[in-house]
């Protein structure tokens, strides 16, 4: 069958002149697209157009497909439903409707839906495609999976095709991942490792569909076209300020149960309005269609932007989210969610080049329009003594117009007083007649302006990337976790802040303006039209700092914010004293994702912080490359040390790496660390250690079982983690113990469980390893904030 059918198609892309030649670097054969989730809104409205495109360009490059719909209903109720999705699909302007219509019947032939819940299923539709390709006497060319479900199905799903469905050697597998990709940097490390076993890297694909924009993947190629007009002024020099803005008139009604867990920040800035700021700002790689380079040029922005503090957002929501929560949730009348549905935040990027320059992103629905760009805004230097109206006197700016809005198509547009940019490429085409509206202050007539030949949807355009493995338009995991690392510590200081409440639509007026002040924003007005306390709520600032006792030892509780500037401020109180008595600080710090808050209150708020004087020590390490994004000495180099002015010899990582391997015993790696403290810390006693607590009860890399002898006197030990990566080293309790003051930090309501059960539990160390935490002469302060305390 799949010859005859090959042969009537080939037919048919000669007549019609719509087909692409094969992928270069990609063998041809039989490739089988599975789509999990096949029936479910994001395939019928974009996936199985995309693909149906993807088979109508590859008629020509000697591939056969079969594609399939997997889900959890049987195949008898379901079948029905995927054939009318399949009937929607349609072909693109340049194919006539007689092939089209012999495109769709082949399409729809090749289709089929599936059950696809056990791994019986994934086993049984295995066999089917090895007997297909058997009976037809094909090659395969490779697997594709796209996961169009929920993000907590990924690993089990992901297990399932490692086990059962991989493609014979010589042939690809290509699964790609919808968003969210976690929740926030934690939970998405745990995701990343729960894929890595069963996935490799290069056969993932996470898909954020605003790279399959049109404008937004051409953000390279005009930098690159036009790299001679703006060379010498993308930098701080000349650029005023850039805006990056996705502006929705529709409100979350019928999303609320997922909504209300992510909110605007996780939805649209941390993915979507993040990319775009990469690319805006990345070095422009030597070879655009290297994807390692690109990738890694977009990683240097990451890690190069400062830390957000919560000064540097202010955040929104439309006045009947509290009403559609309660609903759709079953919720009281008297609950509240302080989920935002708007979004400013203001970012910078610690490189000479951008020095200064304000990044603002800004999302929200329920605004007054839709429409999406980023704009670059110059500085104008000229002054028009009578004529204002002159074009050298208006804004200087380039806009990436991604669609809608007054505009109502994508385009590129350069004011006229910059430069006239190159033509990109055959598929793009100058607009020279323009109709009587403005564009960010500018009538489009003061614009040139460049829009794509063919308007082609974001998902299509991904899919035929996916297909050809262009990896530069998707997120690896060393990126991802790079996002969440600058996004989690402003999530974490915003989850107890009221949002201002907005009507929506026109009736916003100047409700949601915001002011630059410095690095940092603000509401441009003050009035609010309700108050927390009218919300039937508490508000953060209802609460002070409150000190009492936990576990008989000294304990200090406060909202997430007000408990890291309190420990902040007590840490700095320690080192000057520690400084002024004998002339030097030495901190040891634990990793993980709690203290990244704190790190960024000491580099953006402690200028007085002695830390030429000050040792900073680790207290656990992941057995990884110190360049890892695991490696708790990275996140503590790119969140805290990067930013302070601190002598890098006084920077002390622990060896994990010695002799080109990880943490071998032979190595005698922890036995040097501790020959470096007996040589540099006096008796061997840290002036402050900061330690964090595991919701299993470890502390530092110490483990449940673990078997760490605390009264050893070894101060530096190799430790097994139950999880990946599983080799640590860590101080010992005999290390931590001697130490004149350590903090337990614990933080957030996923830790109110572990909190009620320390206080109900009798000290066990080999079970709760945190009860072993005992200072010999020294103090011991638990650090809680509220949601952990409370619940």
């Amino acid at each position: 069958m799949f010859v005859t059918v090959f042969l009537l198609l080939i037919l048919q892309c000669v007549h019609g002149g719509h087909c692409e030649e094969r992928v270069e670097g990609q063998r041809p054969g039989h490739i089988s697209v599975v789509i999990v989730g096949g029936t479910g809104n994001l395939a019928k409205k974009y996936l199985w157009q995309g693909f149906f495109e993807l088979y109508v360009n590859q008629i020509r490059s000697g591939n056969t497909f079969s594609f399939y719909a997997g889900g959890l209903s049987p195949a008898d109720k379901a079948t029905p439903l995927f054939f009318e999705i399949l009937q929607e699909t349609s072909c693109l302007k340049e194919v006539s409707p007689e092939s089209c219509a012999v495109l769709r019947e082949q399409f729809l032939r090749l289709a089929q839906y599936r059950e696809l819940k056990t791994l019986e299923d994934y086993q049984t539709l295995a066999k089917h495609i090895e007997q297909q390709i058997k009976e037809e006497g094909m090659t395969e060319a490779g697997r594709l999976f796209y996961f169009s479900v929920p993000a907590f199905a990924y690993a089990d799903i992901a297990e399932k095709i490692n086990s059962s469905c991989r493609p014979p050697s010589g042939a690809w597998l290509k699964v790609v991942l919808e968003k969210p990709f976690g929740h926030d940097l934690r939970s998405a490390q745990i995701l990343a490792s729960q894929l890595k076993n069963s996935l490799k890297d290069d056969e993932m694909y996470r898909i954020d569909h605003y790279l399959g924009k049109q404008v937004v993947s051409k953000i390279l190629p005009f930098r690159a076209e036009n790299r001679k007009f703006l060379d010498p002024i993308w930098n701080k020099h000349h650029i005023e300020r850039i805006e990056i803005v996705l502006k929705e008139t529709l409100d979350v009604k019928g999303r609320i149960p997922f909504y209300d867990q992510y909110g605007v920040i996780r939805d649209i800035l941390q993915n979507h309005l993040t990319e775009v700021m990469t690319l805006l700002t990345m070095r422009l790689p030597k070879n655009m269609s290297n994807s390692e380079e690109v990738l890694q040029n977009k990683l240097q922005v990451l890690s190069s932007l400062l830390p957000l503090v919560k000064s540097r957002a202010v955040i929104g929501q439309y006045e009947a989210y509290k009403t559609q929560v309660q609903q759709e949730l079953n919720k009281t009348k008297d609950h509240v969610s302080i989920t935002p549905t708007y979004a400013a935040v203001l970012a910078h990027i610690d490189q000479a080049q951008y020095d200064g320059v304000p990044i603002l992103l800004v999302s929200g629905k329920m605004l007054d329009e839709r429409v999406g760009y980023a704009r670059i805004l110059f500085k104008n230097d000229m002054f028009c003594v009578q004529n204002h109206n002159s074009i050298h006197c208006k804004p200087k700016q380039i806009v990436f117009y991604f669609g809608h809005g007054s505009l109502r198509y994508p385009a590129i547009l350069v004011s006229k007083n910059l430069f006239k940019p190159a033509l990109m490429e055959k598929e793009w085409r100058e607009v020279t007649k323009h109709k009587d509206i403005n564009v960010l202050g500018l009538p489009v007539s003061d614009y040139y302006v460049q829009t794509p030949t063919v308007q082609r949807e974001a998902y299509a355009e991904l899919i035929s990337h996916i297909f050809a493995g262009r990896k530069n338009s998707f997120i690896n995991t060393e990126n991802l976790l790079a996002s969440w690392s600058f996004w989690t510590p402003l999530l974490s200081c915003l989850g107890s802040t009221f949002p201002r409440i907005y009507p929506g639509g026109a009736d916003n007026r100047n409700l949601l303006d915001i002011r630059l002040k410095g690095r940092d924003i603000s509401y441009n007005n003050e009035v609010v039209l309700i108050s927390p306390d009218q919300m039937g709520g508490s508000s953060a600032n209802g609460f002070q700092v409150m000190q009492g006792k936990y576990l008989n030892a000294d304990m200090v509780s406060a909202w997430a914010e007000e408990l890291v500037e309190k420990l902040a401020a007590d840490i700095q109180e320690a080192a000057e004293a520690a400084v002024l008595e004998g002339g030097v600080f030495h901190l040891a710090v634990s990793g993980g994702a709690t203290p990244l808050a704190l790190f960024h209150r000491l580099a953006l708020h402690h200028y007085s912080f002695p830390w030429r004087s000050t040792h900073v020590w680790m207290v656990d390490e992941r057995c990884v490359p110190l360049t890892d994004m695991e490696s708790n000495f990275n996140s503590l180099h790119n969140h805290l040390l990067q930013h302070v002015q601190i002598p890098y010899y006084n920077i002390h990582p622990m060896p994990v790496q010695l002799n080109q391997r990880l943490c071998v015993e032979e190595d005698g790696a922890a036995l040097q660390y501790e020959t470096d403290i007996n040589h540099l810390v006096n008796d061997s006693r840290f002036h402050y250690v900061l330690l964090g607590v595991g919701y299993d009860g470890h502390t530092a890399s110490l483990f449940p079982g673990g078997k760490v002898d605390g009264d050893g006197g070894s101060l530096v030990a190799l430790t097994e983690s139950p999880v990946k990566p599983h080799q640590r080293m860590s101080l010992t309790f005999s290390a931590i113990n001697r130490a004149h003051r350590v903090s337990l930090l614990v933080m957030g309501k996923g830790k109110h469980e572990l909190v009620t059960q320390l206080s109900r539990a009798k000290s066990n160390p080999d079970k709760w390893p945190v009860s072993g935490v005992k200072p010999t002469n020294g103090k011991l302060v638990w650090y809680i904030d509220y949601d952990a305390l409370l619940g």
